[in-house]
């Protein structure tokens, strides 16, 4: 009986979309809006456990109203996280990585030769495909986007 291939672990072993460099300029504006959205979730989360922190830390026994505002905060809380989550499911499902939603960069996976390589999503930057990186270059190094696709030519911007 064939099935999916396995992983190392015994479950089923994902196939990784790679992306051409094509396709993920084209992409780029769906990916800036999740991207935009994670970041500004992911700050909803921390601002709301921030409060929950605050709540609990209070000296006096809570009464009824503070015993409801932080019932509510932790809602708050759950719903936030829920969001965050659902937006980071979209982006996966997507085959992109969110690597730190706050500084709002991702990776897009491509071949480069026979090799993984990541393109970096940076939403901070005018041209949001501007870097990539091998799979195993360490996290933080970024080659320019021309290295990789020397044949195209470089977009200006105004």
């Amino acid at each position: 009986m064939k099935g999916k291939p396995k992983n190392r672990r015994g479950r089923p072993a994902k196939i990784l979309r790679l992306w051409t460099h094509t396709e993920a300029e084209k992409a780029l504006p769906y990916v800036r809006s999740i991207i935009g959205s994670l970041r500004e979730q992911w700050l909803d989360v921390h601002r709301a456990k921030q409060h929950v922190r605050r709540l609990d830390r209070k000296p006096c026994r809570p009464d009824r109203a503070a015993l409801l505002d932080r019932a509510e905060a932790s809602q708050e809380s759950e719903l936030a996280i829920d969001r965050f989550d659902e937006s980071l499911r979209e982006l996966m499902a997507l085959d992109i990585y969110c690597v730190e939603p706050v500084e709002g960069l991702a990776l897009i996976p491509f071949r480069k030769g026979d090799e993984l390589a990541w393109f970096v999503f940076d939403l901070f930057t005018p041209e949001a495909l501007k870097t990539w990186r091998m799979h195993n270059d360490p996290m933080e190094t970024r080659r320019p986007l021309a290295e990789a696709f020397p044949d195209e030519p470089e977009k200006r911007v105004a």
